[in-house]
C-alpha cells in the first residue's frame, strides 16, 4: 500500500479493526466492516493452494450485499467452488481502499488492553487495532485467547474426500445433473453436485463435477499422517500424501456409486486429485473477549452435513457490522457492542452445530476397518 493510500486511509477512518485469516469469514468480515467505515488489515499465512473439491450455494447478489455496490456482482448465484468464491471476495477486497491484505503472515500471539487490541506474526511484526477478529479457521489461534477453557475444535470421527472434475474428461454423452445428488445412506454418504467451469462457464463441455465421500473408515490413516492427534484435527491430507493403497481402495469403493459419480471419483483417482479432510466440531461457548471477536469457523464448526456453514459465517459477518455501526465515530462502548454481537449469534450458532451432532455420532460408529 502506497504512503498516499495509507494517509487516505487513516483520514477515511478512525476505527480499525485486524482480521486473522482471509478466508471466506475473513474476507466477508473485511468488507462489511470496511462499508461501516472500518479500516481493516487481513492477515493470512496461506494461500490455500490444496483446497479441491468443496463447494457452497452462494444467493443472489452477494457482493453486492457485502459490499453495498449493486454493480459489484460477479459471482453467479447457486452452487459455486469454493476457489471461485474465494475470488470473488478477495478481489472485492484487494479493490477496497479501506483494506490492507497481508499474505503469508502467521499469527502466533494475541493480546489486548482498555485501548487496543493487537497480534503478533511469527515474524514478529505487530499488527494493532481497536478490536481483533478470529476468522482463522477450526484451529484458532484467537480463541484460544477468546475462549481458553475450551481452545480447540474437536475431532468428529469421520472425514471427507474431496474431488472435482472437467466434464470433458467424462465424454461427450454425460447425462448432466440439474441439481446436488445425495446418495447413499447408512454407513455410506456421497455427495455430487453441477459446477460452473473454472472460468464461470456453464456452457456444454466446460462444466465441472464436484462430489464429497463421507468416510469413516480410514481414521487409522488420517491418525498415521498426522492429520489427527488425540481429538484435535491439524490438518487435510493432501492430493500428493494420498497413499497408493488408500486410491485403489476407494477405486474399488467407487464401484457401488451410480455411472456418473464412479467415472468422475475414478477420474479424480487417476489424476491424484483427491484431499482427505477429518471433519471437526465446535460447540462455542462465546464469541468475544474485550476486544477479540469470532466469526466463522473460529467461532462455530458445524459438520457439513447441516450445508449452513457458508451462510452461517455470513451472517456472522453482517451481525458484528451492525452491530459495530456506531462505533466508527470513535466515540462509543466497543466492548459492549462485541458483547451485543455475542448476544445476538451465540444461541444461532450452538443450536446449528449441535443439528449436526447426531449425525456425526451416528455416522462415526458406523464402520471401521479395524482403526482407531
Amino acid at each position: 500500500m502506497s504512503a498516499a493510500a495509507q494517509q487516505a486511509r487513516a483520514i477515511e477512518s478512525r476505527r480499525s479493526a485486524v482480521i486473522v485469516g482471509a478466508s471466506l469469514s475473513g474476507l466477508m468480515t473485511a468488507l462489511v466492516l470496511s462499508r461501516i467505515g472500518f479500516a481493516v488489515t487481513v492477515l493470512e499465512r496461506s494461500d490455500n493452494s490444496f483446497r479441491t473439491g468443496a463447494a457452497l450455494h452462494v444467493d443472489h447478489g452477494l457482493l453486492a450485499r457485502l459490499t453495498g455496490n449493486r454493480m459489484h456482482n460477479p459471482l453467479a448465484p447457486g452452487i459455486q467452488s469454493w476457489f471461485t468464491v474465494h475470488a470473488g471476495l478477495l478481489g472485492a477486497a484487494r479493490s477496497h481502499p479501506l483494506i490492507d491484505i497481508r499474505q503469508g503472515m502467521s499469527v502466533e500471539s494475541v493480546g489486548q488492553n482498555t485501548e487496543s487490541a493487537w497480534v503478533v506474526a511469527a515474524n514478529g511484526q505487530r499488527f494493532g487495532g481497536d478490536l481483533v477478529v478470529g476468522a482463522d479457521g477450526h484451529n484458532s489461534v484467537v480463541r484460544r485467547t477468546v475462549s481458553p477453557e475450551k481452545p480447540n475444535a474437536t475431532f468428529a470421527g469421520y472425514s471427507i474426500w474431496l474431488g472435482v472434475v472437467q466434464e470433458s474428461s467424462l465424454g461427450p454423452n454425460v447425462r448432466w445433473p440439474s441439481e446436488t445428488a445425495f446418495l447413499g445412506g447408512g454407513d455410506e454418504y456421497l455427495l455430487g453436485y453441477p459446477l460452473p467451469g473454472s472460468d464461470g462457464s456453464v456452457e456444454k463441455g466446460h462444466r465441472q463435477l464436484g462430489w464429497a465421500w463421507y468416510d469413516s473408515s480410514r481414521n487409522g490413516l488420517f491418525r498415521e499422517k498426522g492429520c489427527v492427534a488425540g481429538n484435535v484435527v491439524s490438518h487435510s491430507l493432501k492430493a500428493a500424501d494420498v497413499p497408493e493403497q488408500t486410491l485403489r481402495e476407494m477405486a474399488s469403493d467407487a464401484e457401488r456409486w451410480p455411472s456418473l459419480w464412479h467415472d468422475a471419483i475414478l477420474d479424480s483417482i487417476k489424476r491424484k486429485a483427491v484431499i482427505g479432510t477429518p471433519i471437526t466440531e465446535y460447540v462455542p461457548d462465546r464469541l468475544v473477549e474485550g476486544r477479540l471477536a469470532l466469526v466463522g469457523d473460529a467461532a462455530h464448526v458445524p459438520t457439513p452435513m447441516t450445508g449452513n456453514g457458508f451462510r452461517a459465517s455470513l451472517l456472522d459477518a453482517e451481525a458484528l457490522a451492525e452491530c459495530l455501526s456506531g462505533e466508527v465515530s470513535g466515540s462509543g462502548p466497543l466492548q459492549s457492542s462485541l458483547v451485543k454481537y455475542q448476544t445476538l449469534r451465540l444461541n444461532d450458532v450452538r443450536r446449528l452445530v449441535q443439528s449436526g451432532q447426531d449425525f456425526s455420532r451416528n455416522f462415526a460408529a458406523s464402520r471401521t476397518r479395524g482403526q482407531p
